[in-house]
Parts: structure tokens; C-alpha cells; sequence
């Protein structure tokens, strides 16, 4: 017999939370799930959505609040779909994402670490130095929005600020909109690309059509005006260029101190959005694997050398393997600028190896694997004819991360030595974490 739908509010206790900053009230049976609830609280809400297994509530009132409760800093919570957990402690959001750690390797890879890793965190304001803002211009708003997008819907969230934006970025969306809006091409940029590097502030204007001589001057000002530089986009990633191309401009770069490092980087290249994090990240993976002089290493997914090159500084032989031509590239680059000559990289599709590949039998002492959100299953696989006696495994999503574990282990004879979160995203819902590998 079906379930009569409820249409008007309703009160529960929450019992259990989401990674994702969901309550969980248990109601004759069926899940609702509570947007920004928190467990142990009373609340009321009423059910926008219904599933076959669960229902989705918005949240009304919150009757009986947690410690944990806090009021957010931004205006735009609630609305906006970047962060989720603001109205949540620092240590009840790492908490949260632990559980959600502990809960995925358990369910999906049936592991649990020999031992769990503090977690990596950091201050949890400014730190985004990339990111991808939606532009559009709203003739009902009277202006043209910039921002992310809201929770749930396509929509661009109507915000003035954004408290986890690096600096200068952070407090420049009312000046863009107003200088978007004075261009003759202000319906025409869909999207503004953010990277804030160590010398210098890029921003890369989306453009569906070209802009004139009079929207030039204006993109020109305003980045004279901000102290940043103004790139363009027309078409794909490989038509971006400076606004003024005959302007010579110093590649963008960030440095890892310990290793002595400069990670040189396009402006809409992929690096970790966190750089105290990503500083902190790097150093642990690299305790964990402990390479020794003599060590050979096999970076996969490496990027644009982000783990190869300090591995470098420390081991015999490094090679980094990547799917993307660009990367790669970069990675032998950066390689260069730092006068690695033990580091090498190549272009392979990790996704598709079958274990004839030659570079997979060198003779490596350990692997570390830095994959996108859906996991290295097929390079798992193969693990036994790598013959590494240890991996340490950085993953952006907990559930790839357990399903590969339990390959690991039941399959291919390692032990899950040590687990732990990485806050990389404070006040959102992703949960990023390293693991340690070591030989059975």
C-alpha cells in the first residue's frame, strides 16, 4: 500500500547526518533526509521530493539546536551550492567527513585501517585559489550575476561576496558584474575562470563572441584597476590567450617550500584548489611512502608533477604517467625549471591498461596514486605485476577509494595500513583522503 504524501509541516528528531549536511529523521519507516538538520536536534520541515526509498524536506524551524550549531559567515548560505557545512563547527564538519570515510571503507571495500591518520586541515577561509564562476546577465535582477551556482537548481545564486574565494577574488563579483555589464558582449561571457597564483591573479573570460576595441578597454581597465590579468577564452582550453598577447607575463606558479619547489601552471590548469593543504598533502604522502635514495617510484595520474617532483628530491628515479597530453607536457616542464633530470614523465590512459605495458615492469619500490573521482580500478588490477611493496593512494571521493581498497586487499595481498580525511574543502560536502598501502 503506497504511502500518503505529506504536504504540510511536519517535527522529528534527527538521528543521523550526511556527509553532505543532510539531518536523517526515521518516520513510520521511511528516510527523510533534512537539508542543514544536524543530528540530536528537533526540527520541523516539510517534504519537497519523494523517492521510493526516501523523501527530501526542506528545513522550517530548529527547536532543540546542537553545540555543534554555529551562525554561517556567508550571506549566500543556504542558497548558494558551493558550500554546504558553514553552519557546522570546524571539528563536527571534519568529524562528518571522517564518518563518511570510516562508513565507505567499511560498506563498499569491507577494510578498516590498522590505524587512522590525524586529519589534514587548515584555515577554512580564502583558500580557493581556483575556481569556475557562472555569469549571466538577469534583466529581472537588474544586473548581471556572477557567482556560483544555487543548491539544487541551474541557476546562479544572486551573491555579493564569497567568504572561501582567495583574496583579491573574494570581494571583486559586484565589480565584475558591473563591468561585465558595460560590455556590448555581456550576454555573450557565460563563465569566468579564477586562478590565484603566487605572483599574480588570472582571470579567463569565457567569450562567445569576440569583443570589440571598446570592451577590450574595458576588460584592460579593470585589471589595471584590480591588479590582475585578463585572459581570454573564444573557444576550447587551447585558445586561451592574454587579452593583450604581446604583453610578456611570467607563468603563473606556486611553490612547495619543503622540497624547494616552483609548480609553474596554466590559468585553467588543474592544481589543488587549497595550497596550505595541498603543502600539507604533499609532505604526508611522501612520510608515508618514505622513499629511499635508491627508490624508484611510479607516479600515476601525476598531473603536472604536484607528488613527482618532490619524490624526485628524494628517491633514485621517478616516472609520472597521465591520460592528458597538456599535463604532461607541464609535468616535464616543471621538471625542467627545477633541473630534475631523475623525473620523466609519459602519456598513457590509465583507464584502458591491460598489464602488457612496458613501463609497468621497471622495477618499482612503490606507486602513488592521485586519481579523479572515479578511482584506479583498472590500475589495480595490476598492482601484483608492478611488484611495489608500498602505495599511498590520495583520493577525492571516499567511495572509489574503499572499492579499490578492498581490490587491494583481498585481491592483490596489501594491507590497509593507515586511512585519514584531507579537509581540503573546508565548509563543503567533498571528502578528500590519503591511505597507505603496504605489502601483506
Amino acid at each position: 500500500m503506497a504511502r500518503r504524501r505529506r504536504h504540510e509541516p511536519e517535527t522529528a528528531l534527527i538521528t543521523a547526518v550526511t556527509h553532505d549536511g543532510r539531518g536523517i529523521a526515521e518516520i513510520e519507516g521511511k528516510k527523510v533526509f533534512v537539508g542543514g538538520a544536524l543530528r540530536g536536534e528537533r526540527v520541523s520541515f516539510i517534504r519537497r521530493s519523494y523517492k521510493r526509498n526516501f523523501d527530501e524536506a526542506e528545513l522550517l524551524e530548529v527547536h532543540e539546536a546542537v553545540a555543534d550549531r554555529i551562525t554561517a559567515r556567508c550571506a549566500a548560505f543556504g542558497r548558494c551550492g558551493g558550500c554546504v557545512l558553514q553552519h557546522v563547527t570546524d571539528e563536527q564538519q571534519r568529524a562528518i567527513k571522517f564518518q563518511a570515510l570510516q562508513d565507505n571503507l567499511q560498506r563498499i571495500g569491507n577494510v578498516v585501517p590498522e590505524r587512522w591518520l590525524e586529519p589534514l586541515h587548515a584555515p577554512g577561509w580564502h583558500y580557493r585559489r581556483r575556481a569556475r564562476l557562472a555569469v549571466k546577465q538577469v534583466p529581472g535582477k537588474g544586473r548581471v550575476l556572477v557567482g556560483f551556482r544555487e543548491r539544487h537548481t541551474p541557476y546562479i545564486t544572486d551573491m555579493h561576496r564569497c567568504e572561501v574565494l582567495a583574496k583579491p577574488v573574494d570581494g571583486m563579483l559586484d565589480a565584475l558584474s558591473e563591468m561585465i555589464g558595460r560590455l556590448t558582449i555581456s550576454a555573450r561571457v557565460p563563465q569566468i575562470e579564477v586562478a590565484v597564483a603566487e605572483n599574480a591573479v588570472a582571470l579567463v573570460f569565457r567569450v562567445l563572441d569576440a569583443p570589440g576595441e571598446a570592451d577590450r578597454a574595458l576588460l584592460r581597465e579593470f585589471g589595471a584597476q584590480h591588479g590582475v590579468r585578463i585572459y581570454l577564452q573564444p573557444r576550447g582550453l587551447d585558445s586561451v590567450t592574454l587579452l593583450d598577447p604581446d604583453q610578456a607575463a611570467e607563468p603563473l606558479y606556486y611553490t612547495l617550500r619543503a622540497a624547494q619547489l616552483r609548480i609553474e601552471f596554466d590559468p585553467v590548469g588543474f592544481v589543488q584548489v587549497n595550497s596550505e593543504i595541498n603543502e600539507k598533502m604533499v609532505n604526508q604522502a611522501i612520510d608515508l611512502l618514505a622513499p629511499q635514495p635508491q627508490d624508484r617510484v611510479l607516479d600515476l595520474y601525476c598531473g603536472i608533477g604536484n607528488f613527482s617532483l618532490p619524490l624526485a628530491r628524494r628517491c633514485a628515479a621517478v616516472l609520472g604517467v597521465e591520460g592528458d597530453a597538456q599535463l604532461v607536457r607541464a609535468a616535464g616542464h616543471n621538471a625542467a625549471v627545477n633541473k630534475l633530470t631523475n623525473a620523466s614523465f609519459r602519456l598513457a590512459d590509465l583507464g584502458k591498461i591491460d598489464g602488457a605495458e612496458g613501463w609497468l615492469h621497471d622495477g618499482w619500490d612503490s606507486v602513488l596514486l592521485d586519481p579523479a573521482r572515479n578511482g584506479a580500478a583498472e590500475v589495480v588490477q595490476h598492482m601484483h605485476r608492478i611488484g611495489a611493496r608500498r602505495i599511498v593512494y590520495v583520493s577525492c571521493h571516499p567511495g572509489t577509494l574503499a572499492r579499490d581498497a578492498g581490490t587491494l586487499v583481498r585481491d592483490q595481498g596489501f594491507r590497509l595500513e593507515a586511512a585519514g580525511i584531507i579537509d581540503m574543502f573546508p565548509h563543503t560536502a567533498h571528502v578528500e583522503s590519503m591511505a597507505l598501502f603496504s605489502k601483506a
